[in-house]
Order: structure tokens, then sequence, then C-alpha cells
């Protein structure tokens, strides 16, 4: 409670809040501006369809927003992200981007430049996949029938595009201005914008709501808590820097800690796994594949055996692309330093790389336990999905992961300002010898 009210009496922390909370309120507010020309007494009435809710669902997986909102951030952020995770994998299979990244800040500027150019085709493919499979569906009637022309198309298109750019702006104007990293406070103020209505919702459809949201509460609660635990959670190898001795001054030999996490992929491979099951859910509302949906059925063990496989493949991947023992011990080597009881070389990657395996193994089993947890309460414990997805998967992830991050970014700033060293009467300090 001190640190929250030394927020609001540091006056450059509170300039920062109120652009923060300033910015996430025209954020929102993009999502009561509707999409020109859509009925949304329609598209309402058909997000609530047995049989067309799936397909929405399909939608808003490939967009990575609220289709069923038609408005004007209808793609949300999601196209920049997917531009960010491509030029993640780029610069680390691509000699000349990766040689972009190794220049320090200015490369890095070079890769984001690089990275709002490609969210540009990214949003007006999926904006053309919104306007074809959902606003012009005649399934679903938003737009009055011969209305629609091509003109009627670049103005829907380049709306949702324009949403998108404008939402990345305001990240980058909170990441400057503000607290935190602004993309990911507006994915987090996204995921928590929708669970108040999603909760009235499945309570109000419910006879034992009390019970109901008493056990949801103790496991968010449980949940939220090994979330941290593993977030935090990381491996410390302890770094020997040789000494040096020029003259009589020796230099070096202090010793460092090379700290692996636990969940070194993040969100990443629920992602990919999310991804790739689109397919056969796609697949299976063609005629003749309709046996797919009864194998990969979310609720089957078909379907939660090859998940988790997925989600345990791709955090190997995705950790071995993004940490390299070769080059970590490499770098360790030119800089003099060693791990203790570990030649250089050689053996400190294979020493890194064994560390590393296990390490990883115990974080995916974690990533598929909470990937699989929305599954098994929506099967059991019969709970509405959007609430059952905020209590596993990726929202939980990233929802504790961005208040980590703030909370961090915070102590940073409250540690600098109040911070007194022994300059100010921090302890008894010296004096000269008269």
């Amino acid at each position: 409670m001190q640190k929250a009210l030394a927020i609001l009496r540091i006056p450059e922390l509170r300039r920062k809040f109120a652009v923060t909370i300033g910015l996430l309120f025209v954020y929102r507010l993009g999502f009561q501006i509707p999409l020109p020309g859509v009925d949304l007494s329609s598209i309402a009435d058909a997000a609530n369809k047995a049989d067309q809710s799936a397909l929405f669902g399909i939608m808003n997986a490939f967009t990575g927003a609220g289709i069923g909102n038609a408005v004007l951030f209808s793609l949300g952020v999601m196209p920049y992200i997917s531009a960010s995770i491509i030029f993640s994998l780029l610069a680390k299979v691509v000699p000349a981007l990766e040689a972009i990244s190794k220049e320090g800040a200015a490369g890095q500027k070079k890769i984001g430049q690089m990275t709002r150019l490609a969210t540009v085709p990214i949003c007006i493919m999926q904006g053309f996949f919104v306007l074809k499979g959902v606003i012009l569906n005649p399934a679903f009637g938003l737009v009055p029938t011969g209305e629609g022309g091509v003109l009627y198309g670049l103005t829907i298109v380049l709306a949702l595009t324009a949403g998108t750019m404008f939402i990345m702006w305001l990240g980058e104007q909170i990441t400057e201005h503000g607290l935190g990293n602004g993309i990911s406070l507006i994915i987090m103020s996204g995921i928590i914008a929708s669970l108040p209505s999603t909760l009235e919702k499945a309570f109000a459809m419910r006879d034992n709501a009390h019970q109901l949201a008493v056990a949801l509460a103790v496991m968010w609660i449980i949940v939220v808590l090994v979330v941290v635990y593993l977030t935090r959670g990381q491996r410390r190898i302890p770094i020997q820097q040789a000494k040096l001795t020029r003259g009589r001054k020796v230099m070096g030999g202090q010793r460092h800690y090379l700290p692996l996490r636990v969940n070194q992929a993040g969100v990443m491979p629920i992602i990919f796994a999310s991804a790739l099951f689109i397919v056969p859910t796609v697949l299976a509302t063609l005629p003749g594949f309709a046996w797919l949906g009864q194998y990969f059925n979310q609720a089957g063990f078909i379907y939660i055996l090859v998940y988790t496989a997925l989600i345990i493949f791709f955090a190997f991947m995705w950790t071995r692309l993004m940490f390299q023992p070769e080059e970590i011990a490499n770098n360790l080597k030119e800089h003099g330093s060693f791990v203790p009881g570990i030649r250089p070389g050689k053996a400190t990657a294979d020493y890194l790389s064994f560390v590393l395996d296990r390490i990883t193994l115990a974080g995916s089993v974690f990533l598929a336990v909470i990937a699989v947890l929305p599954t098994i309460l929506i099967g059991q414990m019969h709970v509405e999905p959007m609430v059952a997805y905020f209590l596993g998967g990726t929202s939980i992830l990233i929802v504790v992961g961005v208040a980590l991050d703030l909370v961090d970014r915070l102590n940073a700033q409250l540690l600098m300002r109040n911070y007194e060293g022994f300059m100010k009467g921090g302890g008894g300090g010296w004096t000269r010898a008269r």
C-alpha cells in the first residue's frame, strides 16, 4: 500500500500513470465504434447461435480479436504480434537479419521498423478474411443483400487496418511516456475487460452460482500462485570471471550467475499448438472430414494427448532458437569467464544444453497443464468457455506475466527515487583523518 501511494505522490510517476490510464481508455473506446454498414443486432444473433458460434470461434482464433463485435478494433493487436513472432524466428535463421539484430539498439530499431511494415499486409490479409468470412457471409445476414461492393469492401479492410495501426501507435506511446510495455498492457486490458460481462452471463444461467463463484475464485488463486512461482523460477548457473594481473593490480575474479528460466518459452508453445489445431477444426466443417471433429474433440483423450505433445515440442524448439548454448559458451570464453568445474568451449556448451533440456522439460509440462486446464473445466464443470480460458491457457500467463513486469518496473522507479546511499545519512559514512 505504501508503494501504491508513493506512485501518486511522485509527480513523474503520477504523470506516467495518468498517461497510461488515458491511452488505455482510448483503446477501449475504439471497441464502441462499429464498422460502417454492419448490423450489430444481426451479428450478435449469429454469434449466439449454436451452429454458428464454432465458426465465430475459428474466426476469432485466426484474427485474435472479437469478430462478434464488428467494431473498429476487431483485429486487435494480433497482426503486430504475428509480425513480431515472424521476425523473432527469422532473426535466428536468416544470417542477414541475425547480423542486424546484433547491432545493438540501432539493429533493434531496424527490426522494429520492419515489424511495423510487415504488420500492414498481415492486417490487410486478416481484414479480407473477416470481410469475406463474416461480414459478407450470406448465412449471417450482417449486410443487406445487394450491398457490399468493392468500394465497401475496401472501406472495411482499410478501417480494420487503420484500427490495428492506431492500436500499435497507442502501445508505443504507452511504452515511451507511460508505465510498462504498451503492447503487453493493451493485450492484458483486452483480456480483463471481457471478463466481467462473461462472468455475469455465466453465473446468470447457473442455479449454484455462489458455489461456482467460490470454487472458481479458489482455483484462480491457486493457478495464479503456481504461475507466479514457475514464471519467476530460474536455475542459476555460476559464472566465474578470470583474474587478470596488470602490474600490481588484480582485476576480475568476480562471480556472477547465468539465469535460466524454467518457462523460457513463455506463451509461444501454446500459441503455436493452438494455431495448428485450427486446421483440423476447419477441415471438420467440410464434407467428408467430419471424422476429424470426433477424433479432435476438445474433451477427447486424443485431443489432449496431441495438444500436450505439440506444446512440449514447440517449447523445446522455441527455447533452442532463442537460447543457443554454443553461442553463450563462445561469448563466455571470449570474455574470460567460465563455469566452475567445466572446461570452456564445447564442454560448457554441452553442460548448458544438459541443464537447459531438463528445465525446459519441466517448463513445458507446466505449460501443457495450464493449457489443458480450460478443457477440463469446460468438460467436467461445464464452465463458460471464456471464464475457463481466463483460468488457464494464454490468458492467465499473459495477465500474470504483464502484471509481474509492471511491478518490477514500478519497483525500479521507486528504488531510484528512494535510494539514499551512503552520502545521505545512510550510516556512519567516513570522515577525513585530521
